[in-house]
Parts: structure tokens; C-alpha cells; sequence
């Protein structure tokens, strides 16, 4: 699991399966992790749209690609910063500022 914490906290919550190239995507408010479910009210919902899924498939392949703000869960639960290795700085708030409007619609 990949945490994504910069300057700003708003983040995404996409749940992307292949399901054998039938692309299964559901986005909403929950961590899914018990902590949610016990204290609040969360939802998740299915992406049904075509258009939509795929525009949801690329805010997640953009979150991939973040090397600025991304933490990887250990197995203990512990989170380590992902380090450059002689890659290109990609940092997922700053890219989504600079997306013209042509390139999300």
C-alpha cells in the first residue's frame, strides 16, 4: 500500500481490480481499514462510466508515479519514504496544478 502525504491532505480513495480485463473501479470516502467502518459513517461507490472509470484509471497511474510525497506500507504496518533512485522528481500536487483542462477532459 502506498500513502501519499504532501502539503496538501486531500487524497484520493481508488480501489482499481483487473478482474481478467473487466476493470472493476470504486472510489469514495473509506480507508477501508476497521478504524473507518467502527467510528464513522464511510461509503464507497462503483464507477460505472466508461469515461469516468478511465478518468479515474489515470488519477491512480498519476499517484503511482509520485516519488515526492509517497510512503510504502511495511509488512508491520510501518511506513518507510520512498527515495529517488536517479528518477525524474514527480510530485502528484504539483503535476495536477499544471494539467491543462484538454488533458483531463
Amino acid at each position: 500500500m502506498c500513502s501519499i502525504v504532501g502539503n496538501f491532505l486531500e487524497h484520493s480513495r481508488i480501489f482499481y481490480f483487473h478482474n481478467q480485463g473487466a476493470a472493476k473501479v470504486y472510489a469514495g470516502s473509506a480507508d477501508v481499514m476497521v478504524r473507518s467502518f467502527e467510528k464513522r459513517i464511510e461509503s464507497l461507490f462503483m464507477i460505472k462510466s466508461l469515461v469516468l472509470k478511465q478518468q479515474v484509471i489515470n488519477i491512480l497511474a498519476y499517484d503511482l508515479r509520485d516519488n515526492v510525497n509517497s510512503y510504502l506500507m511495511q509488512e508491520d504496518g510501518t511506513y518507510v519514504k520512498i527515495t529517488l533512485c536517479n528518477e525524474a522528481i514527480f510530485d502528484i500536487h504539483q503535476a495536477f496544478f499544471e494539467l491543462a483542462l484538454d488533458e483531463v477532459m
